[in-house]
C-alpha cells in the first residue's frame, strides 16, 4: 500500500486515479504532517510501501511573509515524514535554483534558492535526504492539470473574459502535466532502492516562456484573447522567480527508464480533461 499526502492536490489526485485501491490518500484535514506525533502514528498504523509527499506551502507570494508556516510544512513537515524510515518520494521544486543559468539545471546544480518558497523546499529536500536513505526527491516546475487552481485554469478564464492579456516573457522553462508527473511516479515505485535514492528532475520536454504558453493555452482552447508579451518589472510580485529553470530531466530517463513526453502535446491531453 502507498501512502499519497496532499493527496487533493493536483498531483495527489493524478496519483490516486492511477494507484486506486493500492493507495491511501490523505490531505491536510486528516493528517497535519507539522504535528510528528501525528505522522509516527499514522505511518505506524498504515505500514505503507512508500510514502508519497504531495503536500507543500505552495503559496509562492504569500510565503515571503508567512515564513514560519511555509518552514512547518516545506522542511519541518517532510522531516517528519522521512523520519518515520519508509521509502518516502518527496516533490520539490525549480524554485531552489536562481534562474542565472543558460543551459538546463542538472540535479548536480548548485542550488540557490531567491525566495522564501525556495529555501523552504530546498530545506525540505535537505532534511529528508539527511535522515533516511531511501528518499527520491523529484523536482519539478510549473505543475498543471485539471484539478485545483493553476497557470492553464486562469489563462482559460481570463482568455474568455479579455479581448487582450499581457503575460510575462522573460521568465522561461518547462510546463509539466500532473498527470505525467503522476505516471513517473507510478513507473518509479517498484524501482526504488538505497542504490537509486537521490534527487530527479522531471518536466515535460521541450522550453518556452510563460507568454508562450499562454500563446498555446488559447490556440489550443480556441479562444480569441490576444496575448501581448510584457516583462517581470511590469508585473512586481514580492517573491522572486527565477528567470530561467529548465530542468535537465537525462537522469530520471536513464536510472528509471522514464518516458518523458513534449509541452504541447501534454497540454493538448490534459486540455481534454476539461
Amino acid at each position: 500500500m502507498f501512502l499519497i499526502v496532499g493527496a487533493n492536490g493536483q498531483l495527489g489526485q493524478e496519483l490516486m486515479s492511477r494507484l486506486g485501491d493500492k493507495a491511501k490518500g490523505v490531505d491536510r484535514d486528516v493528517l497535519d504532517i507539522t504535528d510528528a506525533e501525528a505522522v509516527k502514528k499514522m505511518v505506524g498504523e498504515l505500514k505503507p510501501e512508500v510514502i508519497i509527499n504531495c503536500a507543500a506551502y505552495t503559496a509562492v507570494d504569500k510565503a515571503e511573509a508567512d515564513v514560519d508556516l511555509a518552514r512547518k510544512i516545506n522542511a519541518d513537515g517532510v522531516y517528519n515524514l522521512a523520519s518515520c524510515g519508509t521509502k518516502l518520494i518527496h516533490i520539490s521544486t525549480d524554485y531552489v535554483f536562481d534562474g542565472k543559468n543558460c543551459v538546463p539545471y542538472t540535479e548536480e546544480d548548485k542550488p540557490n534558492p531567491q525566495s522564501v518558497y525556495g529555501i523552504t523546499k530546498l530545506e525540505g529536500e535537505q532534511k529528508a535526504l539527511a535522515c533516511n536513505k531511501n528518499v527520491i526527491v523529484i523536482r519539478t516546475a510549473w505543475l498543471y492539470s485539471a484539478h485545483g487552481n493553476n497557470f492553464v485554469k486562469t489563462m482559460r478564464r481570463l482568455g474568455a473574459e479579455r479581448e487582450v492579456l499581457g503575460v510575462v516573457f522573460d521568465q522561461v522553462g518547462t510546463p509539466t502535466f500532473a498527470g505525467d508527473l503522476a505516471q513517473a511516479i507510478v513507473d518509479i515505485l517498484p524501482q526504488m532502492n538505497e542504490e537509486n535514492a537521490g534527487i530527479y528532475h522531471f518536466s515535460n520536454e521541450g522550453v518556452c516562456s510563460w507568454y508562450d504558453f499562454a500563446v498555446e493555452i488559447m490556440a489550443q482552447s480556441g479562444l480569441n484573447c490576444k496575448v501581448n508579451p510584457i516583462e517581470s518589472k511590469e508585473y512586481p510580485t514580492p517573491a522572486v522567480r527565477p528567470s530561467f529553470s529548465v530542468l535537465n530531466k537525462a537522469k530520471i530517463k536513464k536510472v528509471f527508464g522514464v518516458k518523458v513526453p513534449y509541452w504541447k502535446e501534454s497540454l493538448s491531453k490534459c486540455l481534454k480533461q476539461f
